[in-house]
């Protein structure tokens, strides 16, 4: 029996392309919780908004948050609700000039 392929969210695909210009950071959790790890790695580094954090729960698992003003999102929600970040919308004017820059 074949099987059907799950069909992709045109929003989520493009707040995952507006993520990927965002600086990203990798770090370990170590003996705290991946969300801890990851407001102790901020506030030691930091680090301002926006950016992306890959914290490495253990040797299978990643997690993703987004650091933006109002604070810690998991990263799979601002890629489907990206439009809902001021910090996200400068990326995406800037992206748009470069896209008419190079098809003059």
């Amino acid at each position: 029996m074949a099987r059907r392929r799950k069909r992709k969210s045109r929003r989520r695909l493009e707040g995952r392309r507006i993520l990927e210009q965002v600086p990203q950071y990798s770090i370990e959790s170590g003996n705290d919780k991946p969300v801890t790890a990851a407001r102790k790695y901020i506030h030691s580094e930091g680090i301002v908004p926006p950016a992306l954090l890959l914290v490495k729960r253990n040797e299978h698992t990643t997690d993703r948050y987004f650091w933006a003003e109002k604070g810690l999102f998991g990263a799979q929600y601002v890629e489907e609700n990206h439009f809902l970040f001021p910090s996200l919308h400068c990326s995406e004017e800037e992206e748009e000039l470069e896209a008419v820059a190079i098809r003059a």
